[in-house]
């Protein structure tokens, strides 16, 4: 993990540029709105407080928004997703697929979607991700933190379906229990969901196979300033950060 942010090097820029559009809307570089967006993501700035030596603020969020709408982001994070699982010697999609969730606080001017985590006593929202056995980070979706975890998994593993060929098993803990189980029993031919939690009589954090890795995903993104809470106006844009934040760590990884 990278101690500061660091501007796109030209390696990695070679390599992003092939998953981008080609034309942007204004005069500036895809290369400056690359970077201005992987700033913010890693110090956590407010978009009003883009540095000069950046394209102004209106353009990068004019293309966050733009590239998370339009599937542009969604199909880099697969294709990322799929280069860095390849470089590791697997499959370019996994069979195998842990999903959890995170309840964050969140920050001022936030009032969109919001709900009260009772267990956790955690005023704010909800991050459902999936990942594969990697950490590497396949679908995300972003909900008041009451919502029931069995029942947005559904919209979490929905999107997969058309390109994830290879899924055989979801792992879940108990919450997932309730919804889930029913609904892939109903509409999804073939694909296994085990549920698992630690024994009762242990206490603290017990990591259990594979879901740890989902648990050391939450870990990373402390890492990232703009997700140490829910910073955002709408769910969809901490989405965005999310997907963002996978990208960044695979990019990282690249000399």
């Amino acid at each position: 993990m990278t101690k500061k942010y660091l501007r796109l090097t030209d390696r990695q820029w070679q390599v992003i540029k092939n998953f981008l559009p080609v034309k942007t809307k204004g005069r500036y570089a895809l290369r400056d709105l690359i970077n201005a967006i992987l700033w913010i993501l890693r110090t956590g700035s407010q978009w009003r407080n883009l540095p000069e030596n950046f394209p102004k603020w209106e353009s990068v969020y004019y293309h966050f928004r733009k590239w998370g709408k339009d599937g542009t982001l969604v199909r880099l994070n697969a294709m990322f997703n799929k280069m860095e699982r390849l470089r590791q010697g697997k499959q370019e999609t996994p069979s195998l697929l842990s999903i959890d969730s995170q309840s964050v606080k969140s920050g001022p001017f936030t009032s969109l979607d919001k709900g009260v985590d009772g267990n956790k006593k955690i005023n704010g929202r909800k991050r459902h991700v999936i990942t594969d056995t990697l950490g590497l980070i396949w679908g995300v979706k972003v909900g008041p933190a009451h919502q029931p975890e069995g029942y947005v998994a559904q919209e979490v593993i929905e999107p997969l379906l058309g390109y994830l060929h290879r899924m055989k098993k979801i792992l879940g803990d108990q919450a997932y229990k309730k919804g889930f189980i029913d609904w892939v029993k109903e509409y999804v031919i073939g694909l296994e969901v085990e549920i698992s939690s630690a024994p009762p009589s242990e206490k603290g954090f017990i990591p259990l196979k594979w879901r740890w890795v989902t648990e050391r995903t939450f870990g990373t993104f402390n890492f990232f300033r703009r997700l140490d809470k829910d910073h955002e106006k709408t769910p969809e844009s901490q989405e965005y950060w999310i997907l963002w934040q996978n990208c960044q760590i695979i990019l990282n990884k690249i000399n």
